[in-house]
């Protein structure tokens, strides 16, 4: 081909480099999809991966083909080869990113968060997020350090800062102080499974949802869809309540101020018959307990639990509303008021007699049933004290 004209030659070249990219895709594409057919996970690896391998499969190859063919003499071969070498890295950055994106999501797919039990998932889910951030962030600086040292201006710049890099790192540290705090602190929650996506949390006061776990900040979705953005540091520098730290299963509690004529055993009749027609009540546990008897009322504290935070409002909700309904039915007795005596002795009338007090214990939130008894261990257990003439120590 030596007595041939330059662009012909080129332009051979090219068709030649362009039916090998269309074989090389053609046959690596039948591969895929006979592997699919066994392993559907792989259908996906055609739809992720598909674009960047079939431009770099054809850059290369026109880059190859190009510097067989076109004469080093051409004045303007240098900088096409240039561009062409940019491109090639950039469309590998391309792939490689891709691929990597492709494995996470195969891998986080294995774990469910569809189940009732699924803390295990979220954290693996959070985890992964997490390292697919950190791969193409790695991928996306990787890449475009190598195009710079394609320039051989910017190789001489590189060693000129190696040379001063003492006072560059410390300039450098001191301008992005926060946000590599905000970066360490990302992946410190990530790794520390100190919140996951989808833990409920309260932050500044707000109920929500973690929707999201950056690097640099975590969304947190709000319970009236509103998204509050918190820097990741706060979640390390400030404490915050996490109701699904170890599970979903909760407590909470509704508090009614009563006359003092309100007869808390009915209510808790009637708090058994609430819980029993409720669909969102667990099962685990129900206690209604006066709690104060100041200010010339009753406080009456119910509490009751539910599988989720979600669930458990509208549980509350519930039991709020039925008990308000039952006071309201059963006479004016647990309505409260206010009593004025006007002179004279004021005898309050006796709603019951010594006798009605031997109806036996109920269940309170620390007694009444072993999960009662077991939850006040908890609070409750002795501490080992060493006395002084027992320290070994002299």
């Amino acid at each position: 081909m030596s007595g041939w004209n330059p662009w012909l030659q080129y332009g051979v070249a090219v068709l030649v480099a362009v039916a090998l990219a269309l074989a090389v895709v053609t046959i690596t594409s039948l591969v895929v999809r006979g592997v699919s057919r066994r392993k559907p996970a792989a259908r996906g690896l055609l739809t992720s991966a598909r674009a960047p391998f079939r431009a770099l499969v054809l850059v290369s190859l026109l880059w190859i083909a190009s510097a067989v063919s076109v004469p080093a003499s051409l004045s303007w071969w240098p900088m096409a080869s240039h561009a062409l070498l940019i491109a090639v890295i950039v469309l590998a950055s391309w792939l490689v990113g891709s691929l990597a994106s492709f494995g996470l999501s195969q891998a986080a797919g294995r774990y469910r968060i569809d189940v009732a039990d699924n803390r295990v998932a979220r954290r693996v889910r959070t985890q992964i997020q997490m390292v697919r951030r950190l791969v193409l962030v790695a991928v996306v600086i990787v890449g475009a350090s190598a195009v710079l040292m394609t320039f051989p201006e910017v190789r001489t710049i590189g060693a000129s800062l190696l040379a001063s890099a003492g006072v560059v790192s410390i300039i450098a540290g001191l301008a992005a102080q926060s946000t590599l705090g905000n970066v360490f602190a990302g992946m410190q929650l990530a790794f520390s499974d100190a919140i996951r996506v989808d833990d409920v949390v309260i932050v500044e006061g707000e109920w929500g949802l973690i929707e999201e776990i950056t690097l640099t900040y975590v969304v947190v979705k709000i319970w009236d869809d509103r998204r509050l953005v918190v820097p990741s540091t706060y979640f390390t520098t400030t404490p915050f309540q996490n109701w699904t730290r170890r599970t979903s299963d909760l407590l909470g509690s509704i508090e009614l101020d009563l006359d003092w004529r309100i007869d808390p055993r009915d209510m808790r009749v009637e708090l058994d018959a609430i819980l029993e027609r409720s669909e969102l009540w667990d099962e685990r546990v129900k206690v209604l307990q006066v709690t104060d008897a100041t200010g010339g009322f009753v406080r009456v504290r119910v509490l009751v639990s539910a599988r989720d935070a979600g669930t458990l409002f509208d549980l509350r909700c519930e039991v709020r509303e039925e008990l308000v309904e039952w006071v309201h039915r059963h006479g004016s007795d647990g309505i409260p008021k206010t009593r004025v005596v006007m002179g004279g002795d004021a005898t309050p009338r006796r709603t019951r007699g010594p006798e009605d007090t031997s109806t036996g214990a109920h269940r309170g939130l620390f007694s009444g049933s072993p999960e009662a008894e077991q939850r006040g261990q908890e609070f409750t257990q002795s501490i080992s004290v060493i006395r002084p003439e027992e320290d070994p120590r002299g």
